[in-house]
């Protein structure tokens, strides 16, 4: 199978479709590794533009400036328009506890993990939630431990994880690529996505941390 070639246009035209369209559509299976590759080639014509001595230069250094920015903001738009559309079917599917086929088929690997998980997730609090509500027993709720107060804390955006199962490429929030992973290697983690993998049970906080 040719692999697809990344351009501007191709990329707007996918968060084109994304917007337009509820359901989930159908990219190349390595999208986000070829557009990291995309953005980073970029970034090359870029710092090259940026080492020539010319009368043009500044120019030139500004589009480029300016079309990475674009792509980035691009990227992020159709990121979330798709994270959106994959937690709402993680939703309809804990409430008909049935997953639609045709829709799985549409993530890409990195987003099926994520549907999963975030099934995993609302599965479970849909069970210990209103089940026992249902069935008029008491909701046990973990008190959060005593410390230093938040305001107090230096702000942390990255958590240092230590695998305890393979883990498949993904994009994070901050549009870096991250993975694949095995048992036992450790990585720094958005933090949003490193709380989930501890909650998945697929990695721990790295005590020497």
């Amino acid at each position: 199978m040719e692999k697809t070639v990344i351009t501007y246009e191709l990329l707007y035209d996918a968060l084109r479709m994304e917007k337009q369209r509820v359901e989930l559509q159908k990219l190349d299976p390595e999208f986000y590794i070829n557009i990291t590759r995309y953005i980073e080639e970029k970034k090359d014509i870029l710092q090259s533009q940026e080492n020539k001595d010319s009368v043009f230069t500044n120019t030139e250094v500004q589009k480029t400036r300016k079309q990475i920015e674009n792509i980035q903001k691009i990227l992020k738009e159709l990121y979330e328009r798709r994270e959106a559309k994959i937690i709402e079917l993680a939703l309809i599917a804990t409430k008909s506890n049935h997953t639609n086929t045709a829709d799985k088929e549409s993530m890409l690997k990195e987003e099926r993990t994520f549907y999963e998980d975030a099934l995993y997730l609302l599965s479970n609090y849909r069970d210990n939630t209103l089940l026992s509500i249902l069935s008029g027993k008491e909701i046990i709720t973990k008190e959060e431990p005593k410390g230093l107060k938040e305001e107090n804390m230096p702000p942390t955006t990255t958590k240092q994880l230590k695998f305890l199962a393979s883990v498949p490429t993904f994009v994070g929030t901050d549009l870096n690529v991250y993975g694949p992973f095995e048992k036992e290697n450790l990585a720094e983690i958005p933090l949003d996505v490193a709380n989930l993998l501890i909650k998945t049970k697929k990695a721990i906080e790295n005590e020497s941390t």
